[in-house]
């Protein structure tokens, strides 16, 4: 494929390019819309990172590529973005989180009902730790019953890695959520499927790094690994870009599998602002706010440049 790059904001897109490229595709140009950077980051950008062409208009992009790539922070821009890329009938990846409320995670879905390819996500939700212990012998391993996951940073933009790591390990809808509270820094999020297995999520600041973590109670055993942050961009390229360049119909994940940790976010969000009761996830609605990307875009850039 030839891959359009849409936005430099974070630290993404300089390390996925070398793995795309190694897939086998081609980085065609590169587009930013100014959030984080100056306006001559990107002529520099594509000077380090050898890219031909550096766009002045996304939609002057559109004609140019098979496939864009989403890495913009502030997620509220996600489906304004993709939307030239999707009414031309070219695939779209877009990265971590999907989108920041419900109203614009239904209308991936709907593109995805009318035919559109769009996947990606957090690489959480296709971490080479997950899969290698989904891989065991079910009647070895057993079925998750109770789930611990965390990670550190943010209640969102990193937090959403906590929630796709479950995901990728608990599969299906889940029925509620709740905030159980606070604890150094951090919030733990409960959340609980029809059929009775259930999590805890820990997500937000703490004062030290903490790495993508996972424990895992079964019928039959009790496993803990956490995630190698080296090898999480290729995991998720790997899974995604077939599907982008139509080698396989087949996408890594449903979008209905795909929205289920941005869906959890939000209903803890919801949770936390409602005296921690639980929420349905049927209780979501198009009018809550959700998390504000222009918010956490304009945070991003103050902590980069000052």
């Amino acid at each position: 494929m030839n891959i359009g790059i849409v936005d430099l904001d974070t630290s993404h897109p300089q390390n996925w390019i070398p793995l795309e490229r190694q897939l086998g595709h081609t980085v065609a140009g590169v587009w930013d819309g100014g959030t984080v950077h100056p306006p001559d980051y990107a002529q520099q950008f594509a000077r380090d990172h050898d890219i031909p062409q550096v766009y002045d208009n996304l939609q002057d992009m559109v004609g140019d590529v098979d496939c864009a790539v989403l890495h913009g922070c502030d997620w509220d821009s996600r489906i304004a973005k993709a939307r030239p890329f999707i009414e031309a009938g070219k695939a779209v990846l877009i990265d971590k989180p999907l989108a920041g409320n419900l109203r614009d995670l239904r209308q991936l879905q709907r593109w995805v009902e009318q035919g559109a390819r769009i996947t990606g996500g957090s690489s959480l939700l296709f971490c080479n730790e997950t899969r290698d212990w989904l891989a065991q012998p079910l009647e070895e391993r057993g079925a998750p019953h109770t789930v611990f996951c965390g990670c550190g940073v943010d209640e969102y933009n990193y937090g959403i890695h906590a929630y796709s790591m479950l995901a990728g390990i608990v599969t299906g809808e889940a029925a509620s959520v709740r905030h159980l509270g606070g604890a150094g820094g951090q919030r733990h999020v409960q959340i609980d499927w029809p059929d009775g297995r259930s999590a805890v999520v820990a997500v937000g600041t703490v004062a030290a790094w903490l790495p993508f973590y996972a424990t895992i109670v079964t019928e039959r055993s009790v496993a803990q690994y956490q995630a190698d942050s080296g090898a999480l961009y290729l995991a998720l390229l790997e899974q995604c870009l077939p599907y982008l360049a139509r080698e396989t119909e087949h996408p890594p994940l449903s979008m209905r599998e795909l929205i289920q940790p941005e869906l959890w976010a939000l209903a803890a969000r919801r949770s936390w602002l409602e005296g921690n009761r639980r929420v349905q996830l049927a209780e979501l609605s198009e009018d809550d706010e959700g998390y504000d990307g222009l918010a956490f875009s304009r945070m991003y850039r103050k902590q980069r440049y000052g």
